[in-house]
């Protein structure tokens, strides 16, 4: 886990009532939703029942070429993902969509969030003679639906079936030979919508910043426990999951993971970000000259802060838009030049000046302390940070890259002990009561913050570590 939390993963599909380019569409889809996953990307493409697909590490620039998009063709439905595993470790094999052949076809899966039952669902499966290829939880969820589907009269029967044995957060976007399947898990934990493009073609994806880059209009979120099915006889909803359990959707979602532009659950994610700064700035006032926020999602929350509180708004930092998670830096030896490389402080806007500085949230401390470092390098007379998420106590077992309380600077000293660990010369961060405000709902109704207050909405597996399958496999035991 480095210093900052990683991104979760960002699934995409297409259902066109005709061949057309659907590999493209998923290509811009994708490109979208390349925030939420930087480890590797898929997609499968379905040309009258015959997928084809490809995976691999890396970014969606790097993984789609133009050769390798036409080479998987035109066809009517296309499932995309893009990863950043939260469940098994960063190797090809556990990149998605995940293609599965069984004796009722062919089925493609892209799975966003983790299932908390992985574990004891994985050692029924193998038991029963299942033998895994990757040491994802997907594969879990692909071979919980096929063993389904042998006694079920469809595949949207089988993922229902399904639903009521996976425990956990999931989102999933799967394609059989004619149909497209979205499912939501009952707590809604992940985002996701759909929406529909001039031409007819249903866009399904995590978030709507993805259904614009694909030329759809937005028509409405899934709810919670809601299974859509796209096919030639239209679009059809399945409901006997919703309301079935209290709906909790990931805080973080609206703090970091998902695009400003985007609208999750009728929540827009910049104006969430704007009232956690108003927060921030009515808890945690200071005399300073400037405010600035920490690209990418720090800046909504600098503006909201300086809005509420008069303090002039600035562009503090520039980040380097050319780097991707494959830059290797030839003999590097710290992490330091690293930080240097991918953000720059703008000294004429912070030189001899008291400097606001918001960030999104601070895991470890050791990312927040380098840029505190950057700031007075380049002339910042004070640097008082505010947090626009309150502190990190607990592991996260729906999705995101908190898995050790080990790792968390809150856990083990107090507020004044960080400031002094990062430099600052004040810290605040935004208090859990608050969190209400970004969704506007009753505090703690509607939303999970498990990982601020331990509150957790499901049972938590006995095994939260990101590799777990991978010890076990390496102490010759079973999963």
């Amino acid at each position: 886990m480095t210093g900052h939390i990683h991104e979760e993963c960002g699934v995409f599909g297409v259902f066109a009532p005709e061949n057309t380019d659907v590999a493209a569409l998923t290509y811009y889809g994708l490109y979208a939703l390349q925030h939420r996953g930087q480890e590797g990307c898929g997609m499968a493409v379905n040309d009258d029942g015959l997928i084809t697909s490809y995976k691999d590490l890396g970014l969606v620039s790097e993984v789609f070429t133009s050769q390798r998009l036409r080479e998987l063709g035109q066809g009517s439905i296309a499932v995309g993902h893009t990863r950043y595993g939260t469940t098994g470790s960063n190797a090809r094999a556990n990149c998605q969509p995940m293609v599965v052949n069984h004796i009722k076809g062919r089925m493609a899966l892209a799975h966003n969030g983790n299932i908390v039952n992985a574990s004891e669902l994985r050692r029924t499966l193998e038991l029963q003679g299942s033998i895994f290829h990757t040491t994802s939880d997907t594969e879990v969820i692909s071979y919980t639906i096929t063993k389904e589907r042998l006694t079920t009269p469809s595949i949207e029967a089988a993922v229902s079936c399904a639903m009521y044995k996976i425990d956990g957060a999931y989102s999933l976007v799967l394609m059989s030979p004619s149909k497209l399947i979205a499912a939501r898990d009952p707590h809604g934990f992940r985002p996701l919508c759909y929406g529909q493009t001039d031409d007819g073609i249903y866009i399904v994806a995590s978030e709507s910043c993805a259904l614009e880059a694909a030329s759809a209009h937005f028509i409405r979120d899934l709810e919670p426990g809601e299974i859509l099915v796209f096919s030639k006889d239209g679009v059809k909803s399945m409901r006997e999951h919703c309301n079935t359990a209290p709906r909790t959707s990931c805080i973080f979602e609206q703090i970091y993971f998902s695009r400003p532009d985007s609208i999750v659950d009728g929540v827009s994610i910049h104006e969430a970000r704007i009232r956690a700064g108003h927060c921030l700035a009515r808890r945690h006032p200071v005399e300073a000259d400037v405010v600035i926020g920490v690209p990418d999602s720090g800046l909504d929350a600098a503006l909201g802060y300086a809005q509420e509180s008069g303090i002039p708004y600035e562009v503090g930092f520039i980040k380097n838009k050319y780097i991707g998670r494959t830059f290797i830096a030839p003999g590097q030896s710290t992490r330091e030049n690293l930080v240097r490389i991918k953000l720059n402080p703008i000294s004429s806007v912070v030189r001899g000046k008291r400097v606001v500085m918001i960030d999104d949230s601070i895991v470890r401390g050791t990312t927040s302390a380098r840029i505190v470092k950057l700031l007075r390098e380049a002339g910042a007379t004070e640097v008082h940070v505010r947090s626009s998420a309150p502190p990190f106590m607990n592991p996260c077992y729906y999705g995101v890259d908190i898995d050790s309380r080990d790792r968390l600077i809150a856990c083990h000293h107090s507020i004044p002990e960080i400031a002094q660990i990062i430099g600052a010369d004040s810290l605040g961060y935004l208090p859990v009561e608050d969190l209400c405000y970004l969704v506007g709902t009753k505090c703690g109704e509607g939303y999970c913050s498990a990982c601020f207050d331990g509150s957790y909405p499901t049972q938590v597996p006995a095994e939260g570590e990101k590799n777990r399958f991978e010890f076990k496999i390496s102490e010759g035991k079973n999963p």
